[in-house]
């Protein structure tokens, strides 16, 4: 509950920054409340209004803000398996896989506590972004620049506090790094939303690298035990 509402209540205030955003760029007030009531996926919004506020067209903006999304269906598999929800509420549940619910669902120690967690920061987030979403676009003139709040930095960094602790091997930490490596520097050649999906490339990539060291480990060792045997052969031969 208390690792829930902290990123619920964090992360829902940054509903200020897409509402101001969203209304700034040109969308009306019914379409700012809409994305964040049937998308809730804040990195995607944002997206797809910074296309069309750059002017790009409607239909590249949403499938940048497409590919975006598409990670949430790889939370999902993951979440699957640990929450075991009953088949009826699963669509329901389904809305509130992002980010923010993955990492505090994965940060439990049971499945009871893990639903506990999923459920209070899905419904807290939801009821506050869509709350705050709401006051960014009525208030948009009011509130001025969000870059001045930090708000738009909430999110992120939410969600890196949630992640830190969990990367306890030195494989996790040396994907996790690739990630960021590969995240940030395709992030200015390549659409928004392409880079995060690139950057899910680190854990293939790691766990190959891995298996070619310990290939090699296994045929030096293999190699090593042939040559103390052949040895034994020789002198037993002599004998």
């Amino acid at each position: 509950m208390r690792d829930a509402l902290g990123v619920g209540v964090a992360v829902g205030l940054s509903g200020f920054a897409f509402g101001v955003t969203s209304a700034g760029s040109g969308l009306s007030l019914l379409q700012t409340c809409a994305l964040s009531l049937l998308v809730f996926t804040g990195a995607s919004q944002f997206a797809l209004i910074g296309a069309l506020a750059s002017g790009g067209n409607p239909f590249t903006a949403a499938a940048g803000a497409f590919f975006l999304g598409t990670r949430n269906a790889f939370y999902g598999l993951r979440l699957s398996q640990l929450l075991a929800l009953p088949r009826a509420v699963r669509p329901f549940a389904a809305h509130w896989v992002i980010d923010e619910t993955t990492a505090v669902a994965l940060a439990q120690p049971g499945r009871r506590a893990a639903r506990i967690g999923f459920t209070v920061t899905g419904l807290t987030l939801y009821v506050l972004w869509n709350l705050t979403t709401l006051l960014g676009a009525l208030g948009a003139e009011a509130i001025g620049d969000t870059s001045d709040w930090g708000l738009d930095a909430a999110g992120p960094a939410t969600f890196l506090a949630l992640l830190a602790p969990m990367l306890r091997t030195a494989t996790e930490r040396a994907t996790a790094g690739l990630a960021v490596l590969l995240g940030l520097g395709l992030s200015p050649v390549l659409p928004a939303g392409v880079p995060v999906l690139a950057a899910a490339l680190a854990a293939p990539a790691v766990l190959w690298v891995q298996g070619r060291r310990a290939a090699a480990r296994a045929a030096d060792e293999a190699g090593g035990s042939s040559g103390a045997g052949g040895a034994g052969e020789y002198k037993e031969d002599a004998r």
